[in-house]
């Protein structure tokens, strides 16, 4: 028995190059295909983890810019930064190999390893990605547009070039292998294959810059990212803005500038809008001009890849995490729902409108009061009905433990002023610091009936009986001399009750009290009622008309009343600056914000970095970070670790290039094993190498590419980030994929006198279902874009006919599927 046992041959093991380790002939046949099982998915892990640095290098490399000087038509010497790659170029080949390197060097690892044979994993693996990509994530794409949006694809020239040669690849794949040479490929068939990925490019990159016609009247700049509209508008690149069609051709050479000129100009617009909020804080106001620089940021494939990967594997994500609160108050500064606070404006417009707010922006509530009341008043016009929907929104509060969330509709009858809303707050008797929750209004009669300035009222629940602290919101103000008055927030902080009053100041120290700015000489007194949390004080700016250097004054807190206190924040000191300066001031923050910030997300510049975010959970940003990136950074903190060895893309000024060669070099190691691991498994179950291919190892690779191109659906204003580089990646997949692999095994078979043997069999079957799959699928993307039953897009439109795509999409690969597994399992089709 013992003799007979050590004679047995473990067939399954010898499908794998370097594993198994030891013998594991005794191991139960069960247990054991669990645990390549489970060995599988965490090597899609890894591969997604050193995928995402190989990533970060590419992206380095390919958002290298220059600076050039270049005349305007007004005749002046303007600088502009140029990029280095063109967008298309790039996207195709190092783009292209960053998505697709799993793959292709699981193709080039598998003949290399099998002694120059063709295997079935690597070819399989290829088709099956190349399907799920076109099919599922087209679906996923498409459905995720909601609201009625829709995503058109605005290079549909160059799309047009992809989808083309993508269908071509498959096809000439299938000619090769059943048609021209049956189950043989020879030399010059692996050459035309493999040259095919350069004639790609090239043509690609002929079409992108409209070498052979004219760019069509209304399309985009494909790599400065203006359209008609963006360069008539001062938000343009001034240097092209009045320019006819024609003219601009005469600047074709310089056609790789970058869009941040206009991006500029635009986000200190929004900067100027958010300056007639100074109520704001600085937190709050960074925050919304971040919000409003990734609206103008173009993010290249690269970067929607690495904030998948991210999120996979618990990392720090590119994409910050922005509050509801905040967005939400974008989006009114944006539609100017939010009326700038300029005192002594009349928002009512000598009472033709009814203007309807919060009393007071924070209220404070004891938890044992059980109840916060918050005031709600209407003035100007008041003989019109006004109907306003209020809702409750957590803060650090939660909703049905601290207080329970209400919902409704507030109705002021004609001549009805005030309304109030109460609000139950649960007493759970256990100490808790102070929490906040938020009472938000939206305006449900539009007639006559505009929302005022406070919108939003902050509930805080109190756990004391403190009268409180008195301090200043902001220790410096920034204004305009020419804003008109300065807004001062005092807030009443670690307690509420009861009646309270603090005494305040100005004093000189540049500007002077009456000529650049107008308080009492005695000061003034805040009067603060119970539960009352917020004052303001107005000091009107005098504008003078002169050009002046920076003029600062200051305000103090003192004497607050009996039994309250001052808190940390006892003095503010505002700066009064020229316009001039100011807008120097805006354009300094727009700069920075600017430069190349994807560059500085993603990609880490010292070992320290690297390290630093490889051992702790998204990154370090603990805040942020959920149950879900604690349990998935458990899972890779291992592959984090080892990759982060890996050299930074700006190690020794190499421009991205050492951490390319070095993560590339994992990546091959990495694949080598999926490679045993997914052989191994799929014979211990049963399962052919093609069917695992199509299936597990094509999902288990594409997964991040999927959440990728879901993100940049939803946040770009074009599809070509999320669909319009799939069929690239699918032509380059065959071209590099197996294009390589051909040529190398070619070359060493006809050294030796022989041919390189390539079975057809189920490869030719599964090659031929997909591309009918595939040509049925891009047919349904271009009737989407020309019809208007589904928006006359590809991606988003009207509700049932965008669900009813994707169903159809996904059904095209389930089809695939079941084709492919019914051809290798029971022999059909042959």
């Amino acid at each position: 028995m013992i003799d007979a046992w050590c004679n047995t041959t473990d067939v399954c093991g010898e499908k794998g190059l370097f594993l198994p380790f030891t013998d594991e002939r005794g191991w139960n046949q069960s247990v054991r295909a669990a645990l390549y099982f489970a060995g599988l998915i965490w090597s899609f892990f890894a591969v997604a983890i050193i995928a995402d640095i190989f990533m970060c290098s590419i992206e380095v490399i390919t958002s290298r810019t220059s600076k050039i000087k270049i005349a305007t038509p007004e005749g002046k010497i303007e600088e502009v930064e140029i990029r280095i790659w063109n967008d298309t170029v790039a996207n195709l080949t190092l783009m292209a190999l960053g998505s697709s390197a799993p793959e292709i060097i699981l193709s080039i690892i598998e003949i290399v390893g099998n002694g120059f044979r063709s295997g079935e994993l690597g070819p399989s693996t290829i088709v099956g990605s190349a399907a799920f990509n076109l099919l599922v994530i087209s679906a996923v794409c498409v459905v995720s547009i909601d609201g009625g949006e829709i995503r058109r694809i605005r290079m549909i020239k160059v799309f047009g070039v992809t989808a083309s040669f993508s269908m071509f690849a498959y096809i000439w794949l299938y000619i090769v292998l059943q048609i021209i040479s049956p189950n043989v490929v020879d030399v010059w068939e692996a050459v035309f294959t493999f040259m095919c990925f350069p004639l790609l490019v090239v043509t690609a990159y002929i079409i992108d810059k409209d070498f052979c016609g004219v760019k069509d009247v209304g399309d985009e700049d494909p790599e400065t990212g203006l359209d008609d509209e963006a360069a008539t508008q001062d938000g343009g690149v001034s240097a092209y803005s009045n320019m006819t069609r024609s003219k601009f051709k005469e600047f074709s050479a310089y056609s790789n500038l970058t869009s941040s000129q206009a991006a500029k100009k635009k986000v200190a617009d929004f900067m100027k809008e958010v300056g007639k909020h100074p109520d704001l804080d600085e937190e709050t106001i960074a925050k919304l001009i971040a919000m409003e620089a990734a609206q103008h940021e173009h993010h290249s494939r690269a970067w929607y890849r690495v904030n998948a990967t991210r999120g996979l594997t618990g990392g720090s994500k590119v994409q910050p995490i922005i509050d509801d609160h905040i967005k939400e108050l974008y989006h009114k500064i944006k539609n100017n729902e939010l009326a700038p606070i300029r005192p002594g404006t009349d928002l009512s417009k000598d009472k033709t409108l009814a203007v309807v707010e919060f009393v007071t922006a924070s209220v404070a509530v004891f938890e044992n009061e059980k109840k916060a009341r918050v005031e709600i008043e209407r003035y100007g016009l008041e003989s019109n009905q006004v109907h306003v929907k209020y809702e409750t929104v957590d803060g650090t509060a939660t909703a049905d433990e601290d207080y329970v969330p209400a919902k409704g509709t507030i109705v002021f009858e004609p001549g009805e002023t005030t309304k109030y809303i109460d609000i139950e707050i649960i007493d759970d008797y256990e100490w808790e610091p102070d929490e906040t929750f938020f009472v938000k209004l939206h305006l449900e009669t539009k007639e006559n009936t505009i929302i005022g300035r406070k919108t939003i009222c902050e509930v805080t629940i109190i756990n004391d009986d403190d009268p409180g602290k008195f301090e200043f919101a902001k220790n410096t103000h920034l204004v305009k001399e020419s804003i008109g008055s300065v807004i001062i927030t005092v807030n009443r902080v670690d307690g509420a009750d009861g009646k309270a009053e603090v005494r305040w100041k100005a004093r000189d120290i540049e500007a002077i009290n009456g000529s650049d700015y107008i308080a009492p000489e005695e000061g003034g007194t805040l009067v603060f009622e119970h539960g009352e949390r917020e004052k303001t004080i107005d000091i009107p700016i005098v504008d003078d008309q002169e050009y002046e250097k920076d003029e600062s004054f200051e305000l103090e807190l003192f004497e607050p009343s009996l039994g309250a206190h001052l808190g940390r924040l006892k003095k503010t000191v505002v700066t009064i600056v020229n316009d001039d300066d100011y807008n120097g001031v805006l354009d300094r923050v727009v700069a920075i914000t600017s430069i190349n910030i994807d560059r500085l997300r993603i990609g880490n510049t010292s070992y320290t970095d690297q390290f630093r975010d490889a051992l702790n959970v998204n990154g370090g940003d603990v805040e942020n970070a959920s149950l879900i990136d604690y349990v998935l950074h458990f899972i890779t903190i291992y592959f984090k670790t080892i990759f982060a060895f890996v050299p930074p893309p700006n190690f020794l000024n190499s421009g991205g290039w050492i951490c390319f060669v070095a993560a590339l070099m994992m990546i091959a190691i990495l694949t080598t094993f999926i490679s045993d691991l997914a052989s191994i498994f799929g014979c211990l179950v049963g399962i052919d190498d093609s069917i695992t291919a199509i299936t597990l190892v094509a999902l288990g690779t594409s997964l991040p590419d999927t959440f990728a191109s879901k993100t940049a659906a939803v946040n770009e204003k074009y599809a070509d980030n999320s669909i319009g580089n799939i069929t690239g990646s699918n032509s380059v997949n065959v071209f590099l994929g197996l294009g390589l692999p051909w040529l190398i095994a070619t070359i060493y078979w006809s050294a030796k006198g022989d041919t390189f043997s390539v079975p057809a069999g189920s490869l030719a079957f599964s090659v031929a279902v997909y591309t009918i799959c595939a040509i049925v699928c891009l047919s349904m993307l271009m009737v989407r874009r020309n019809m208007k039953l589904f928006g006359n897009a590809e991606l988003g439109g009207p509700k049932w006919p965008r669900i009813g795509s994707a169903i159809f999409m996904v059904s095209l690969w389930v089809l695939y599927i079941t084709l492919s597994i019914l051809q290798v399992s029971l022999g059909w089709f042959q």
